[in-house]
């Protein structure tokens, strides 16, 4: 019986407990521009009591890079393991200014450096771990244009910064086999956008700098992660060639694939087996004709699961990517929307993150849908890392996946903002997302955040585990100490060798009036009271084991929400890493005004990222 007729099977929703609604498409053209134009919705899925669910979708920075506010050949002798390299030792590069300095207010430090007043948001912070001065950090920027990938490096704590774009623009479409998904032909052609960038160091202080690349007009999408030689600090990246696999992690052409936001790590352990191996996961989002699809084959959805690859020689090339998220008891009707794959498939995944642990294993946490209630679910896979990229034996080798928490996503606020109802923060008037993240202390302690609409509001949840990954127990109470606002976007880092100190930092804004009461059944919108007129901050806390809620502190100032045409989006996550108990947040605020014609046809708000260097709250 085909599928399609589920809805309206009364008998066959009982057996099943969930019926299928609203059909999404995709055809030759980007994938991720059609989400971007609302030409495809969200899919979803309808509980047994009428509930509709949303399934996750694709990355909020992905989704604004494809709604759209060449360079000469390096030397194709790549490498990245060069120690001596005379382009080391911080590259010849000294920072003594900090472009436009007077959009630099309330003692953060404004790291973008570019004078233009397009957006930056969604942000990632590391530091070098043999010279923890060293810090790089990453964000979605508009400069250019079309949304890319923007990289900063400080070499004194983050009093100053460097900017660049990192070097994926003359990398021409062409999937190869033991790099691919579905494959394709290839398109010939540079990608146009990129989003979602992420960053790690190894041991030996390389940096790596990963992001999500697409095509505008073709289904092009790849995942590329470059490294930058000992000694340059980030302040510079290894080219991805025109041709070849070099630094690509995975790359298609088919519109039966979209990749989506993608966490990278290295292991710097020094003790570890599997010492400056780098790691990726990303979501890949599936459609064939197959996949509940109607009679005349239009392409539907049919899972995103969460993938991985990895590196043994700096990046330079990858291993065949692997499904990771893996199946499990904990993950009902996996084969809802692909009748192909076994019923405890968790496969409706989104937001990784990855870790390494001293003993080399691997640990990545990530948000599942596939739950018989209108909740989600935090799922934590452990994977033991074998073999070698270049000689094609590398593999994750992941067990199946075990329960971080509860995801209490039912009732939360939606918006629409031209795609459908999405999760959102009302007052601010953003999309937001309940995507866990992670930390961990080499010994084996994990910490991981995330938020949720449990209390009636979003909130911040914590859960550790003691055992790599393999247990978890969640907090009694939010880490956040205070009622009345939207807590979210969490980031967290840990205080290495402090038994069980961690700190965390998220966003807040003020609920809109009855937020909580409307939320289940209202669709908020500018105009409603408080929707889009309600300034957020930001906020950082420290603690220590289980105890919540932390200690919290302000380090922002108020900003207004987002407008004109950056209105909608701040980012998909923040960013926080710790040095000792010196904390470094990173985060996007619109505290700066753009003249009139740059944002809005009036003087308006406009994002840029801010950091600090501060001392972590609590004990």
């Amino acid at each position: 019986m085909h599928r399609r007729y589920l809805v309206v099977l009364g008998v066959v929703t009982v057996l099943l407990g969930m019926v299928w609604a609203a059909p999404t498409t995709a055809s030759a053209q980007s994938t991720i521009v059609k989400v971007a134009q609302g030409k495809i919705r969200r899919p979803a899925l309808v509980l047994p009591d009428g509930t509709r669910k949303l399934v996750p979708s694709i990355s909020g920075g992905a989704v604004a890079a494809a709604a759209p506010m060449p360079s000469d050949l390096d030397d194709p002798n790549v490498r990245a393991d060069n120690t001596a390299d005379p382009g080391g030792a911080r590259s010849g590069v000294t920072i003594d200014t900090a472009g436009c300095a007077n959009r630099n207010t309330a003692n953060n430090v404004r790291v973008n450096q570019d004078c233009t007043f397009r957006r930056q948001a969604e942000e990632l912070i590391k530091a070098n771990p043999i010279s923890p001065r060293n810090l790089v950090a990453g964000q979605n920027d508009s400069a250019a244009g079309f949304n890319h990938c923007g990289f900063d490096f400080s070499f004194d704590s983050g009093q100053h910064w460097g900017t660049g774009i990192p070097p994926f623009y003359q990398h021409l479409n062409s999937p190869v086999a033991g790099h691919t998904i579905a494959g394709g032909p290839g398109t010939g052609h540079t990608y146009d956008a990129a989003s979602d960038p992420a960053l790690a160091f190894d041991s030996q202080g390389r940096a790596f700098f990963s992001c999500v690349v697409f095509d505008i007009n073709t289904p092009a999408s790849a995942v590329f992660v470059t490294a930058s030689v000992p000694g340059a600090g980030g302040s510079f990246y290894n080219n991805v060639p025109a041709g070849g696999t070099s630094f690509v992690a995975v790359e298609d052409s088919s519109p039966t694939i979209a990749h989506d936001k993608e966490f990278i790590t290295a292991d710097a352990n020094p003790r570890s087996p599997n010492r400056d191996n780098v790691y990726v996961t990303w979501t890949v989002f599936k459609f064939g004709t197959t996949c509940g699809a109607p009679a005349d084959g239009t392409l539907q959805f049919c899972s995103n699961a969460i993938f991985g690859s990895m590196s043994t020689d700096h990046a330079v090339t990858w291993s065949q990517p692997e499904e990771i998220s893996g199946s499990s008891p904990l993950c009902s009707f996996g084969n809802f929307f692909d009748p192909s794959r076994t019923f405890n498939t968790c496969d409706l995944d989104q937001g990784s993150d990855p870790v390494t642990l001293a003993n080399g294993n691997l640990v990545a946490v990530f948000n599942n849908s596939n739950t018989t209630t209108a909740n989600n679910q935090q799922l934590a896979v452990v994977c033991k890392p074998s073999g070698s990229s270049p000689a094609g034996t590398a593999h994750l080798n992941c067990g199946s996946p075990s329960k971080v928490g509860d995801d209490a996503s039912a009732g939360a606020p939606t918006c629409n903002f031209g795609r459908g109802p999405e999760p959102c923060i009302p007052g601010a008037f953003i999309r937001t997302n309940d995507f866990p993240r992670l930390a961990a202390d080499p010994g084996g302690q994990l910490v991981s955040v995330w938020q949720d609409f449990r209390g009636g509001e979003l909130d911040i949840q914590v859960s550790r585990s003691n055992d790599g990954g393999q247990t978890w127990t969640t907090a009694a109470r939010p880490a956040n100490p205070d009622t009345g606002f939207d807590h979210y976007m969490p980031a967290v880092d840990v205080v290495k060798g402090s038994n069980g100190r961690f700190g965390v930092s998220y966003y807040r804004t003020a609920q809109v009036p009855n937020e909580a009461a409307n939320a289940s059944t209202t669709v908020f919108a500018p105009g409603q009271p408080g929707v889009q007129a309600t300034a957020s901050q930001y906020v950082l806390a420290g603690g220590r084991g289980l105890n919540t809620p932390l200690a919290a502190r302000v380090i922002s100032p108020s900003f207004p929400p987002p407008s004109g045409n950056q209105a909608g989006f701040n980012g998909d996550y923040s960013s926080l890493v710790l040095v000792g108990d010196t904390a470094h947040p990173l985060w996007s605020d619109t505290r700066n005004t753009a003249p009139a014609g740059q944002v809005a046809t009036v003087p308006a708000p406009e994002e840029d990222i801010f950091t600090d260097s501060l001392d972590l709250p609590g004990r």
